[in-house]
């Protein structure tokens, strides 16, 4: 079953995530419906539990060619170096944004099976890490930015909400300067 992902404004997705405490049937179940929440997206590659409403910390993920992942209770424990990419988000439709953040990261959490992992990320995958932890800590996107760049991207964003349906995907890049 694919929950509706919620969108910003959403009181959900500013809201603290609690950790998982017990890793059984029931989270196994939310992990399969998270991943088929993504799927239907078409085009995320991660997904936090409180973009579904659900007030826990996990997410998951897949990147081409990997096999789906999952984690919880993850933090991050090292970061080192400066990467700039276009970053969207399945709670900010059709909005991408230049976010600058750290290249590589190191982050720990536990696995399905209870285990504590460990695992090196750079680049999309490093960046991906870093924005579904900052929804587990209710932070956005336009959270990242200065006043003057989320006044621009507010503006946009807005234009892309109010806009007619297309029959093409309203994806719009936008640099803030």
């Amino acid at each position: 079953m694919a929950y509706r992902i919620r969108t910003f404004g959403d009181p959900v997705l500013k809201s603290k995530a609690a950790p998982v405490t017990d890793i059984d049937g029931k989270v196994a179940r939310l992990v399969d419906e998270m991943f088929d929440t993504l799927y239907e997206s078409q085009n995320g590659i991660a997904l936090a539990a409180p973009q579904i409403g659900v007030q826990k910390q996990v997410f998951v993920w897949e990147l081409e060619d990997a096999k789906p992942m999952v984690v919880f209770n993850p933090e991050i424990v090292e970061s080192s170096g400066e990467w700039v990419y276009d970053e969207g988000c399945l709670s900010i439709p059709d909005l991408y944004v230049e976010m600058l953040r750290p290249k590589q990261v190191l982050m720990r959490g536990i696995d399905l099976d209870g285990n504590t992992v460990e695992i090196e990320a750079d680049e999309l995958e490093a960046r991906l890490f870093q924005h579904e932890l900052d929804h587990l800590h209710g932070v956005l996107m336009f959270d990242r930015m200065t006043p003057e760049q989320r006044k621009e991207a507010m503006t946009e964003f807005r234009r892309l909400q109010d806009a007619p349906p297309a029959a093409e995907p309203r994806r719009r890049r936008l640099r803030l300067t």
